[in-house]
């Protein structure tokens, strides 16, 4: 691929933050999110939109490492994937948006896929009622529940739009968009 060419794809999209594919560490999204607040400070965003934003790129960005998989070694999972943020238009609205897209197998898909039923269709002060109850029960706290990092997305964001990709092979490509109206908070 020319560079030119992905230049002119980013310039496009509407890409102005960040974006990254590849292996993730704890100490790499540390390093992202350093990378995404000097952004966030370049384009003076308000306080709430950049806490939105920092708040939806880490639970993403998490999500990918406990369930992104490696197809070339099933023994050893590697957090391999896509993470982008960026501003767009649609319907008349301008909106950053933050979209993430890694690989998982069925088990996982089921459990992420039964998390994302039960908060599509909530409104904020119902996703807030779940929040406060999933952390009182103590659900999903330290294991890949595909629960209360789901409801803290959903709490922060407009809209969220997801879609899986069956790799044929016991694997489903999971993406996630999350997208912010500009102008809340703004």
């Amino acid at each position: 691929m020319k560079f030119d060419m992905l230049e002119n794809i980013l310039q496009e999209d509407g890409i102005v933050f960040l974006s990254y594919g590849g292996f993730l560490t704890q100490s790499l999204i540390a390093a992202l999110t350093d990378a995404l607040e000097q952004e966030v400070q370049k384009k003076d965003l308000s306080v709430k939109i950049s806490t939105n934003i920092f708040t939806i790129f880490i639970e993403l960005a998490q999500n990918m490492m406990n369930y992104a998989k490696s197809k070339t070694d099933a023994k050893r999972y590697e957090a391999k994937g896509l993470i982008v943020v960026g501003t767009e238009t649609a319907n008349n609205q301008k909106y950053y948006y933050i979209i993430s897209r890694n690989l998982i197998d069925a088990e996982d898909k089921e459990r992420v896929e039964n998390g994302l039923k039960t908060i599509e269709g909530l409104d904020k002060e119902e996703l807030r009622k779940l929040y406060r109850e999933q952390r009182k029960a103590g659900k999903d706290k330290h294991n890949k529940g595909a629960g209360i990092g789901l409801i803290e997305i959903a709490r922060r964001c407009d809209k969220v739009e997801h879609n899986f990709e069956d790799q044929g092979d016991g694997h489903f490509y999971f993406t996630l968009k999350t997208m912010l109206h500009k102008e809340q908070g703004e």
